[in-house]
């Protein structure tokens, strides 16, 4: 006869729940890694096929794939409520197979504005599989565990472009672009669909009414501590600020290096050396918490953006430098990762984490989404690369100045 759990039994119902977090944690960094690679690394991969093959222009397909991510961050405030009420289980699995029939129909889209629809549809699914959705599960569910695990899931969704960039080269080498999206939108489902369902199953509490019982509450959270809009949104503004400046640098990086006459090979180097400095960065992220304030950590990744930007700006060699100032720069973009993940629920813990994250993420996300034309549009009217990287680098300096507004003891506070 199986005995009704006592308090005596409580070790192994722990033990239990940490095997089901390690599953959950697992099917997250899985999927996540293809979430990415499916829906945001294989488009620039077939990006040049599909203008061929269609007579689109690079432009009106690149328009469609950012309205799709701008879509993400908009409708990435009510997928947050979502999530605070009923947990990821659902919205994932779901999100996962709205992904599966956004990638069909843009693969076999026959006219531009079946297409556009097709990447708009993908934006909502975005909004509900990549980074959002899992910070939020797995800071709810880790609770003050939270940075390994978050750090586990940005490791291996950053070689998301490593795996699916090949992968998809490989595939539109011996079939067409549409037909290489069909066979990713096979890898989607098979591999996130199921897993998100099957997976995705430890309690989701219902936080929003936990948060004001003190018997009840998270451990070692701040749950206490109440949210002041004016705080909140300047810290928004600063991390969004900050995006702009690191997105819009990694995005124009091969075109400044273009300009100063390096070669397409040598400025691809940089740019994905600094791929490297991004894993680096996220491996540090937990030292550095164990090391600094929460104040402090903001300022040093936002400056260490600022920074390398201006260095960029200014440094037109040897080129040995420049692998370096990548590599420190991929560092701030890894470290940024991270901080942006840990933001709202290091200030306000992480019983209403889903609810407010997707808030606080929407003005990110739409940064994300215009940070590649950004760089472009600077450079035309100020003469050049070099100077819209100068710009670039006063945002970043505009962050860091936001980011000591929120500092304890601020007039914010």
């Amino acid at each position: 006869m199986t005995q009704r759990p006592t308090l005596s039994s409580r070790p192994e119902t722990r033990a239990a729940s940490r095997r089901e977090l390690g599953w959950a944690l697992g099917v997250l960094c899985l999927t996540e890694i293809v979430s990415w690679g499916v829906l945001y690394y294989a488009f620039p991969v077939l990006a040049a096929d599909i203008t061929v093959d269609t007579g689109w222009s690079t432009a009106t397909i690149t328009a469609a794939f950012s309205a799709g991510l701008v879509v993400s961050a908009l409708v990435g405030i009510p997928v947050g409520r979502l999530m605070q009420q009923h947990g990821p289980r659902w919205l994932m699995t779901g999100g996962s197979v709205l992904a599966v029939a956004s990638v069909l129909v843009i693969a076999v889209a026959p006219t531009l504005p079946v297409f556009f629809a097709a990447w708009l549809l993908a934006g909502v699914a975005l909004s509900c599989v990549l980074y959002a959705p899992a910070f939020a599960a797995v800071t709810v569910w880790f609770g003050p565990r939270r940075v390994p695990a978050l750090t586990a899931i940005t490791l291996v969704a950053g070689f998301a472009s490593t795996v699916f960039a090949p992968l998809t080269a490989a595939l539109d080498q011996h079939l067409s672009w549409r037909a290489t999206y069909l066979v990713l939108a096979v890898v989607l489902a098979v591999l996130t669909v199921p897993t998100h369902w099957l997976g995705l199953r430890p309690t989701w509490p219902n936080t929003e009414r936990a948060a004001p019982a003190a018997s009840t509450r998270l451990l070692d959270d701040p749950d206490d501590r109440p949210v002041r809009p004016v705080e909140f949104w300047v810290l928004a503004a600063a991390f969004t600020v900050n995006t702009v400046c690191l997105y819009a640098t990694v995005i124009n990086l091969v075109p400044l290096l273009h300009e100063r006459g390096y070669s397409t090979t040598s400025a691809a180097w940089v740019l994905g050396l600094g791929g490297v400095g991004q894993v680096l960065g996220r491996l540090a992220y937990a030292p550095l918490v164990r090391r600094s304030g929460l104040t402090t950590r903001t300022v040093l990744v936002f400056g260490g953006a600022a920074l390398t930007t201006g260095v960029f700006a200014i440094l037109p060699g040897p080129y040995a430098a420049l692998i370096v100032v990548a590599l420190v720069a991929g560092n701030a973009r890894g470290l940024a990762t991270l901080l942006s993940a840990t933001a709202v629920s290091d200030r306000w813990g992480t019983a209403r984490f889903a609810r407010l994250n997707g808030v606080f993420n929407a003005p990110m996300m739409l940064a994300t989404a215009v940070s590649p034309f950004i760089g472009a549009w600077l450079a035309g009217p100020l003469g050049g690369y070099p100077e819209a990287f100068a710009v670039l680098a006063v945002l970043g300096v505009v962050a860091v100045g936001l980011a000591t507004m929120t500092a304890p003891g601020s007039k914010l506070r």
